[in-house]
């Protein structure tokens, strides 16, 4: 497996609060994969699992989230110390056990919510997770089977 280990500036996107690393190899060519690629990735140490992707640049890009930044005390224009290997390994959400048994017996939710791509799925159960009283929980679980039935990607 191969790993590329960098430091790189950490780049501000230009009309929201975000943030990200521009991947300094052809991504195309060190991984053979012309469209999103899945990675594994280090941020000065801070583990985080996403995908490398255009974004409309020039290259490929790794976002770098609010959390990671607040974590590692970095801001955009700070220098990061990036390692990125491929990620094989099938992302699976873990989602808490009563969303599972609403998701069962609404057959419509359970199919989108299988479309949706890992990053949205994630977003419903850590929702739902956040929740902080149980009947906030039981309320975001079924909002959430109401969004999705409505085809909303995320909360």
């Amino acid at each position: 497996m191969n790993i590329y280990e960098f430091d790189v500036v950490i780049k501000k996107h230009d009309s929201i609060n975000a943030a990200f690393i521009e991947f300094p190899y052809n991504a195309e060519e060190k991984f053979g994969i012309k469209g999103q690629i899945k990675v594994r990735a280090t941020f000065d140490g801070y583990e985080y699992q996403g995908s490398l992707a255009k974004m409309g640049h020039h290259c490929h890009c790794l976002g770098i989230t609010q959390k990671i930044r607040k974590e590692i005390n970095k801001e955009p224009g700070d220098i990061v110390h990036v390692v990125i290997t491929k990620d094989n390994t099938i992302r699976t959400v873990e989602l808490a056990e009563d969303f599972e048994v609403l998701l069962e017996e609404n057959k419509d939710a359970k199919i989108f919510f299988m479309s949706l791509s890992y990053t949205n799925q994630k977003k419903y159960a850590e929702w739902i997770k956040s929740a902080r009283k149980i009947d906030t929980k039981g309320r975001r679980i079924k909002d959430s089977i109401l969004m999705l039935l409505k085809g909303v990607k995320c909360p």
